[in-house]
């Protein structure tokens, strides 16, 4: 059975925003999804989180779908450049990732410190990018923390990702009303 593995955000729960959702229309589809509690969600730090996702993988299978939210997509770059250069995953779908913030994220978050460690690290992209067989980097136009401006290109010209622009989804997050996320479906395929 091919495996889907859904990375939560900064301050998110795998009963927050579209997930539970994407769990259950994911297994009525055929695919065992594994939606872990991220440690610490209100203050990620990198090194507990690349733990969680490797706990929650385990081996990793050249057909897993890693799919990430926000700072899930950062926990899933990090985590996959921890991994030999032989490992392999099908694809890797970025929802609303990112390599630089707005200024509005870190006041509504009230917190620059927990950001300062994931943006000092870098990200080896020249790793990373021949461990998917694919990549597709989802970001919306009225975003208030993320710009699609800001980052697409980074993911278009460092990952190859495929690039796609939804219009009106916030940070697809609750808040934005998102609940439900069906482009994820049809990105899947």
């Amino acid at each position: 059975m091919q495996r889907i593995f859904l990375i939560h955000g900064w301050t998110g729960r795998p009963t927050r925003d579209w997930f539970l959702w994407a769990k259950k229309a994911l297994e009525e589809k055929g695919f065992e999804v594994h939606v872990p509690e991220m440690p610490d969600p209100d203050y990620p730090k990198i090194e507990p989180w690349i733990a969680k996702v490797k706990e929650t993988v385990g081996d990793p299978r050249s057909n897993d779908i890693l799919i990430g939210h926000s700072m899930g997509c950062q926990a899933i770059l990090r985590y996959l450049q921890t991994l030999p250069e032989s490992s392999k995953v099908g694809k890797v779908i970025l929802v609303a990732g990112f390599e630089n913030l707005k200024d509005a994220a870190f006041v509504a978050l009230e917190d620059w410190e927990t950001f300062k460690p994931w943006k000092k690290a870098p990200i080896n992209y020249g790793k990373i990018k021949q461990m998917a067989g694919s990549w597709t980097a989802l970001f919306s136009d009225d975003d208030p923390y993320v710009s699609y401006e800001d980052n697409h290109k980074i993911f278009r010209d460092k990952l190859g990702a495929k690039i796609v622009l939804e219009h009106g989804m916030g940070h697809f997050s609750q808040e934005d009303g998102i609940r439900k996320l069906p482009i994820l479906l049809k990105l899947i395929k």
